[in-house]
């Protein structure tokens, strides 16, 4: 659901993610910004393996983004 962000360090199978609500609201959405441009990849792979089964939330990859980040971004 979040692809860009960081596995919890903590708690396998959640991600370092939160959402600011007030009044009911949004005014904030946050996360830990995935630094890894191969577990980026894989990610996105699996966002458009779900949505080619139904899901409409899943993103679409990008291979140009990709590429840019494995040449901008190597793994931290």
């Amino acid at each position: 659901m979040s692809p860009l962000s960081k596995e919890h360090r903590s708690k396998p199978g959640l991600t370092e993610r939160f959402e600011l609500f007030v009044c009911g609201t949004e005014v904030a959405d946050a996360y830990t910004d995935l630094n890894d441009p191969f577990v980026t990849r894989e990610r996105f792979e699996q966002q458009m393996k779900d949505r080619a089964m139904g899901d409409d939330e899943a993103q679409a990859g990008d291979d140009d983004f990709f590429r840019a980040l494995e040449y901008g971004l190597p793994p931290c």
